[in-house]
């Protein structure tokens, strides 16, 4: 189970955001091109290879192995990581896992398309 009380009520009552990872908490913070998401991990997960619009995270807690461009990186509780445009990129992300991540490109919601 994921500890929730790590994100205060003022994050944990932003809408979810709609990331089908099995054990992920996210907490989304819509701009009207960008969003920042809070995310807490009660499993661990591996997420495939795959690419986006770029993205600049700060790790809060636990440990993330992040894969860029064929480059391993093992990130740790205060250290941050930016991930350009187009970058192909996977992760293998531990059970207790939190982070604050800022994407350059809108989100689609759980509770509606945005």
């Amino acid at each position: 189970m994921v500890n929730e009380d790590f994100f205060p009520p003022i994050i944990r009552n932003l809408p979810e955001a709609d990331i089908p990872v099995e054990g992920l908490q996210s907490h989304l913070f819509q701009g009207d091109n960008q969003q920042f998401i809070f995310m807490s991990f009660g499993n661990d997960a591996d997420i495939p290879e795959h690419s986006h619009e770029a993205q600049w995270g700060v790790v809060l807690d636990g440990a993330i192995e992040l894969c860029l461009d064929g480059e391993r990186h093992v990130l740790t509780k205060g250290d941050t990581y930016f991930i350009p445009k187009g970058v192909r990129h996977s992760a293998k992300i531990r059970k207790g896992y939190k982070d604050l991540t800022l994407f350059d490109q809108k989100v689609k919601r759980k509770d509606k398309e945005q």
